[in-house]
């Protein structure tokens, strides 16, 4: 047996070794990376080092080690400068890291000269002249951003910024304008904190009282949500106006719990697909090292996908290249002349080569050092479910919407009986009002007790069937809900889509496109759209309204023809001679003397006839068109007069809404948010879409902020007020009753409670309002609301136009007439019995006061004694042509004998 030889045995180890190490070196030989990270990126720093020693356990690693320095000033550049020239010395094939733009130039510099790739996380810039041996994880988007604002239709934006790589995103952003020639007004501000946002946010919202104010939010995730909030929660600011964008690519890093109230409205993208398969995976493996709930910073995601994606590259550089025949990558910065002009070209052309699916999606890269075939998703806080994806894009595509979907806040199968319900509402006439002039000074928002009215009576039932506590709080913007050009809503629905209030219980209408942000129970009160228009004055009764059938101009024009005629008449009569007649075989006679035409013309004026009538041709044609003219004007007089004097007519101007569209003298408008100017916003009929168009254009604005707003216009005059019909009813009939409904209703609609969609309270509610209806009880609170509150009369309010009474105050003036007529009689025939005891005792000779005595015993007694005085004494009557003597005349007695009925010429 040979004996052990110690000096062989030691040379046989050194020869193994030696073996051993040539095949190290030759075949899997160790591969470094070098990684810059500032100080202030812990999160991103964390992710690193996880991930660094993920891929070291792996079944089959690479043999690659990591020099990383994590305490560097990212914005010094000498630090900067330094730390690469380190890195060069220690053979790296390549450097990752720096998400600061600052320190970007130096980087370049030092890999340009170099030939050094650097795989950067900071934000790329336009242009090709980036560079040959640089490649920037972060994806080029101002292309998306700006097919946003074309899709919003934006024309102008707030950009706030607070640092340098906001303001290259500024100019990025100039020249993307440039190159589509689109008009955007840009108003520039630099901010320093969250707080200096908001007082910038608080001037623009006051001088932007009536606008939506947009807003380019290019800030870091956390400062603008903190931004956000501090917006939010100012109680002097609407945060309905504003509409952020926001500039960075995580959108779903921000506290969704934060928004679930407060009706906010922020748009951006989002790179990391959080509900891919890689990016579930890395959450699971996540909670292993920092035990938190998963969730991910894009800038984590792009570290990761970084390091993922040069370990791929450095596999495929293994499997291609020989390691003898790759160049010496140790290099000092002080002497640049031992680089070899391939010196990083075989690393760089593997890296352009190299494409992998990561946590950002796919991660490959252009000509330029860009990313390229990358996916954003757009994203949107909305109502029902905080954020929601709403579309995407893609580079060299137009940005795709699509609507969101939505999915309930509230789990159906859990009750919550045991808390107090939040209940909004809104100021509205009957149905809430304040309790006393005392609380409506003091103005409060909340409380069920400040309150009254008939929703504040319904709801006390409901709960009482449904066994719930409850608060009554007051709408903030004081509006019903209206959809916003951003899909939000504003008004009660706000309130319930944030999921900021349990119920609505309010003069709300169920509508179709409430319906789908909402729940709704079956309707508690049935109504329609009406128009409520000034009273115009009711003509006070007349004692001659007996004359109002018609025209004043008309009883003159009747009243000269009744002339002219009886004129006409005298002469034709006059000169025809078959007027003309002999009277007892002496006397000449014609009977249309002037006061007998006027008599004739008046007889046959009131349809009563005379003694008299015409005999010539000529007369009775007169007569003719008289009867005719008479007859049309007594039938038209008689037609009209039993409307005149049974009907207070109401002289009102419209009375349909086909009378108010074809008019432009009486505005007309609607509340301007509620269902009522959705209706003819959304109507296919013909004439709601031009009294829409009207609306629309009429300036000023006939839209008013409230109901009350609405009646104050319509008291003024010259409007009408589209309204609810249950609350046109209830304004008509408080004082100074002078409003008033006219026409049918537009629509037919119903008011009901609304939930939050899959509220636990929504069924219940429901076969409340029913068992409610079925009592009898909400018709029971309608009348005590309504009718036992009215404030006017009946007839005032009613105004249906039938048919009232006959009272003496319209036909007075016809026993005026009557009455002047009988005492104008009396007063003549009193001045007539004067006048004639006056002429007979002169001619007679005989005293008056004799005269006057025999005439009134003949008056009073209708005889006289023979044996009178002066009775003997003959009285002659003297005529226009001829003198007639008759037989002895009485004195006191008229000269005429009993023959001599006519006038004799």
């Amino acid at each position: 047996m040979a004996r052990f030889d110690m000096k062989t045995f030691i040379h046989f180890i050194v020869f193994v070794l030696t073996i051993d190490y040539q095949r190290r070196s030759h075949c899997c030989a160790t591969y470094a990376i070098g990684a810059i990270f500032d100080r202030n990126a812990q999160d991103i720093i964390t992710a690193f080092k996880y991930e660094s020693k993920y891929l070291k356990e792996q079944k089959d690693p690479l043999d690659f080690e990591v020099f990383a320095k994590y305490d560097l000033d990212a914005t010094d550049s000498f630090a900067v400068s330094n730390e690469i020239c380190l890195l060069l010395q220690k053979g790296v094939y390549g450097i990752l890291g720096v998400s600061n733009t600052s320190a970007l130039s130096t980087i370049q510099s030092y890999s340009n000269t170099f030939r050094v790739p650097i795989l950067a996380l900071s934000m790329p810039q336009n242009g090709t002249n980036n560079g040959p041996f640089q490649l920037f994880m972060r994806p080029l988007y101002i292309d998306g951003l700006l097919h946003i604002i074309l899709k919003y239709q934006w024309s102008n934006i707030l950009y706030l910024y607070d640092s340098d790589e906001g303001l290259i995103r500024l100019q990025q952003l100039f020249q993307a304008l440039n190159q589509r020639e689109f008009a955007l007004d840009i108003d520039v501000k630099r901010v320093t904190d969250p707080l200096d946002c908001q007082t910038i946010l608080k001037e623009i919202h006051v001088r932007e009282d009536t606008k939506e104010i947009r807003v380019f939010l290019d800030l870091p995730m956390k400062r603008a949500e903190e931004t956000i909030l501090l917006v939010k929660n100012d109680s002097k600011i609407k945060i309905h106006k504003f509409h952020f964008l926001l500039g960075e690519l995580g959108i779903e890093e921000m506290n969704m719990q934060n928004f679930m109230t407060g009706g906010v409205n922020v748009t951006g993208f989002q790179l990391v697909n959080m509900t891919s398969t890689i990016a579930q995976k890395y959450l699971k493996t996540r909670q292993f090292y920092d035990k938190v709930e998963p969730k991910m910073r894009f800038e984590e995601a792009l570290v990761i996908d970084a390091l993922r994606f040069f370990y791929r590259a450095l596999r495929d550089l293994t499997k291609n290249v020989r390691r003898q025949n790759l160049p010496e990558r140790i290099i000092k910065c002080t002497d640049d002349s031992n680089v070899s002009p391939h010196n990083g070209s075989d690393m760089m052309e593997i890296l352009k080569k190299t494409d992998i699916e990561g946590l950002t999606g796919r991660v490959a890269f252009d000509e330029y050092g860009f990313r390229k075939d990358f996916t954003l998703q757009l994203m949107e806080i909305t109502m029902n479910m905080g954020l929601a994806t709403v579309g995407r894009w893609t580079p060299g595509k137009e940005l795709e919407r699509h609507e969101a979907k939505r999915k309930p806040i509230f789990d159906a199968g859990i009750t919550l009986s045991n808390r107090t319900r939040m209940v909004t509402t809104i100021l509205e006439r009957p149905y809430v009002m304040y309790k006393d002039a005392e609380t409506q000074k003091r103005n409060p928002r909340c409380g069920k007790d400040n309150f009254i009215g008939f929703c504040v009576d319904f709801a006390r039932e409901v709960a009482r069937i449904v066994n719930f506590t409850y608060e009554i709080c007051l709408v903030k913007d004081g509006r019903y809900g209206e959809m916003l050009t951003n899909a939000t809503w504003n008004g009660m629905v706000g309130e319930l889509t944030r999921n900021e209030v349990d119920m609505a219980i309010a003069p709300i209408s169920i509508s179709s496109q409430r319906e789908r942000v909402v729940d709704f129970t079956k309707p508690y009160m049935s109504l329609g759209i009406s128009i409520m228009i000034k009273k115009t004055a009711v003509k006070e009764t007349s004692v001659f309204s007996f004359m109002d059938p018609l025209s004043y101009e008309i009883w003159m024009c009747i009243l000269f023809a009744y002339i002219g005629v009886s004129v006409v008449l005298f002469l034709v009569s006059r000169f025809s001679p078959t007027e003309w007649h002999v009277e007892d075989g002496a006397s000449i006679t014609n009977d249309f003397t002037i006061a007998n035409s006027l008599w004739y013309s008046l007889g046959a004026f009131m349809q009563q006839g005379c003694d008299i009538s015409p005999r010539s041709v000529s007369g009775r044609i007169v007569g003719s068109v008289w009867w005719f003219f008479t007859l049309i004007i007594i039938s038209s007089y008689t037609a009209n007069l039993a409307a005149f004097l049974t009907v207070e007519r109401m002289l009102t101007p419209i009375e349909s809404a086909e009378d108010l569209a074809k008019q432009t003298e009486i505005q007309y408008g609607t509340v301007e948010s509620g269902s009522t100017k959705n209706f003819f916003k959304q109507s296919k009929v013909a004439l709601y879409e031009r009294m829409w168009a009207y609306m629309q254009s009429a300036s000023p604005s006939v839209f008013v902020t409230t109901n009350e707003d609405g009646v104050k216009q319509v008291r003024k005059g010259n409007y009408a007020f589209l309204i609810e019909s249950t609350t046109n009813d209830y304004i008509n009939m408080r004082k100074p009753c002078d409003t008033m409904k006219v026409g049918a209703n537009l629509d037919s609609k119903g008011y009901g409670i609304a939930t939050p969609i899959g509220s636990d309270l929504r069924d219940q509610l429901t076969l409340a309002v029913l068992q409610l209806r079925e009592s009898g009880t909400l018709e029971n609170m309608k009348k005590e609301w309504w009718d036992k509150k009215s404030e006017c009369p009946l007839e005032d309010s009613s105004q249906d136009g039938g048919q009232t009474e006959l009272t003496l105050g319209n036909v007075a003036g016809i026993f005026y007439i009557l009455v002047a007529g009988l005492i104008l009689s009396v007063i003549i025939a009193f001045c007539e019995f004067i006048y004639k005891s006056k002429v007979d005792s002169a001619k007679s000779k005989t005293s008056f006061g004799s005269v006057l005595r025999n005439k009134a015993r003949l008056s009073f007694r209708g005889s006289l004694d023979r044996d009178t005085p002066g009775a003997s004494t003959p009285l002659r009557k003297s005529m226009s042509t001829y003198t007639y003597t008759g037989p002895p005349q009485i004195v006191g007695a008229d000269g005429f004998t009993e023959s001599n009925t006519h006038t004799q010429v």
